[in-house]
């Protein structure tokens, strides 16, 4: 029997709102759940909910060019602060421009809540003009999704739809309105709580002491021991008790990109991040170790390469909010289901009351000193400016105080390795998805949501232009995003795999013209003109080439008062290194 979500008994601490439309509804739940900026591109369906909130000023609309770039925005959003970024479009094509930001945020585990227009209720079905099945469409890539149609469900729906994509671990939920449902008038009852059927919806799992304990014994045990930390460490803010136990148990840190800053990267104990394109030590690192203790991390394919030889010497632990990940793609010794903020902080007592000695690894120490000193993150001079200077020089400038949002490609992996992160939410990049165009628009979403903090995205052309419309939104709406483009005229990771691994054959990598290809040596060449297209939506843009303006033109990029666009010329030839390559091992690793 369905619940009846009208009567005020059903909730025995509801608070009964006056009458309204349901548009009107759907904003004071917004309102209750503390919602202070919408990015939402309006259209027929959505146009009821835009003329509701017209008449707020509690919550700022933000409208973007593309309702991608609104919805990556809300990204940028949610990981810079933690909370709940939220992005509305109308039907159909509104609607579908929202996927690539809701599959990103769902293999992210970023909290977002994606509110579509819808055509009226009695048209479902019967491919009305702008309809798309945006409910079934989305099943796959969200936590939950919600097709309202009756508007006395709204409170509820909204009160559930954001406590799922906050808790536990988070995610993206979407909630689809049709027209009719946002005109109809009622009086709307709001819940104080909510109820799931499912316990695993929302529940906190806490370890059991016995678990932890037995952790404890193996690291007494161990004489290689790892911590590989992932961006569960910084969806359940537990960087703080991180530090604290692996200061308390001497254990060296290797973090995955989505855990960049969820350990101090100029900490002695961090290795900075490992996999693919990460620290060549911090591989060899975990690759050697008699212990691995996995702590709100995945295990994916661009960590572990060939999962059969990942680790392979090595007792695995793997501590983290949600089972489904245990044993997925890594069989391991002690699977620990819980909220990793609270095994971090239990850990830390019982090895406290225990009074608990790091075991002797003054070897394992020295070892991983010496790789760090042999092979660090490093690169070659050259006459041009190359991609990895320029983010060297930008964290010297910023003194590693800036949001640092990227685009997908080499530009992507260069950020996290020559920009150095001691704080969480500061690395923003699309990572399980990869998805291209990202970067501007994240900036866009972290700059409203961190006024007061440099927010700089490091772009590569090719994933600039795809989003490139958001300069508009931010010249309009005073939103101080900044882009810092290492120019290469080519898709740079694509090319590298193809002079990797395809005899450097060109399938369709070059953007500009390829009988006149732009670079440092042939400036009339570049295409496009990246200073005149900031300039046409009133942007300050510059472009350098030379070595010896590099500082002074990053400099007048961070001291601009408003959005800014600084194209840096690079040459194409650059290469990430080290590179494990797809489904290989640390021992295939490329060096050079």
């Amino acid at each position: 029997m369905k619940k009846d979500t009208t009567s005020p008994a059903a909730f025995p601490q509801a608070e009964i709102g006056r009458e309204m439309k349901g548009s009107d509804c759907v904003v004071e739940c917004l309102i209750r759940e503390g919602v202070d900026v919408v990015f939402a591109y309006p259209g027929g369906a959505s146009q009821e909910l835009h003329q509701s909130l017209a008449r707020t000023d509690k919550i700022r609309v933000i409208l973007p060019r593309h309702e991608q770039g609104g919805s990556f925005a809300a990204e940028g959003y949610a990981r810079a602060t933690g909370k709940v970024g939220v992005c509305m479009a109308t039907s159909g094509p509104g609607a579908t421009n929202l996927v690539s930001a809701i599959a990103d945020a769902f293999m992210d585990s970023i909290p977002m809540v994606a509110i579509t227009g819808q055509v009226f209720s009695k048209y479902i079905g019967k491919m009305a003009f702008q309809e798309t099945d945006f409910y079934g469409m989305t099943l796959p890539i969200v936590k939950h999704s919600y097709l309202v149609l009756d508007a006395a469900d709204l409170p509820r729906v909204f009160k559930e739809a954001f406590h799922l994509a906050r808790s536990g671990r988070p995610g993206p939920v979407v909630i689809d309105i049709p027209k009719d449902v946002q005109q109809k008038k009622f009086t709307p009852v709001y819940p104080a709580t909510v109820e799931f059927r499912s316990p695993y919806a929302t529940a906190v799992f806490h370890a059991e002491d016995d678990q932890l304990k037995q952790l404890l014994a193996l690291i007494g045990e161990a004489k290689r021991p790892v911590l590989y930390a992932g961006g569960g460490i910084i969806s359940a803010e537990a960087h703080a008790e991180l530090k604290a136990f692996a200061e308390k148990t001497n254990i060296p840190v290797a973090t995955t990109l989505m855990g960049v800053g969820a350990f101090p990267e100029t900490h002695p104990l961090s290795m900075q991040w490992f996999g693919m394109h990460g620290s060549a030590y911090g591989n060899w690192a975990v690759d050697q170790s008699d212990l691995l203790i996995a702590v709100g991390a995945r295990f994916d394919d661009r960590i572990t390469g060939d999962t059969k030889h990942f680790a392979a010497q090595s007792k695995i632990v793997h501590i983290d909010i949600d089972a489904s990940e245990h044993n997925k793609n890594k069989r391991v010794l002690l699977p620990i289901v819980s909220d990793v903020k609270y095994a971090l902080t239990r850990l830390n007592e019982l090895a406290k009351a225990a009074k608990f000695a790091a075991p002797d690894t003054a070897a394992w120490h020295a070892q991983i000193a010496k790789w760090k000193q042999d092979h660090p993150f490093g690169f070659e001079e050259s006459k041009h400016i190359v991609p990895q200077e320029a983010v060297k020089v930008l964290y010297e400038l910023t003194k590693g105080e800036a949001i640092i949002t990227t685009g997908v490609g080499q530009h992507q992996m260069w950020a996290a390795q020559f920009y150095r992160f001691n704080e969480p939410r500061r690395y923003i990049s699309s990572l399980g998805l990869g998805a291209m165009g990202f970067g501007y628009p994240a900036a866009m979403g972290a700059k409203v949501a961190c006024p007061d903090k440099q927010v700089i995205d490091i772009d590569g052309d090719g994933s600039f232009v795809m989003n490139i419309q958001e300069l508009a939104t931010c010249k309009i709406e005073k939103i101080a995003a900044k882009a810092m483009i290492l120019n290469n005229q080519h898709l740079g990771m694509v090319v590298q795999w193809e002079d990797r691994f395809y005899g450097s054959v060109r399938g369709n990598t070059i953007l500009g013209d390829e009988s006149n290809v732009g670079s440092p040596d042939n400036l009339a060449g570049l295409y496009p003109d990246f200073v005149k297209i900031a300039e046409g939506f009133g942007v300050k843009g510059r472009r350098v080439h030379l070595k010896s303006e590099l500082r002074a033109a990053i400099q007048e990029m961070l001291d601009h008062d408003g959005p800014f666009v600084l194209d840096i010329i690079v040459p194409y030839t650059e290469h990430v290194l080290p590179m494990i390559p797809a489904g290989k091992t640390v021992k295939d690793m490329l060096l050079k």
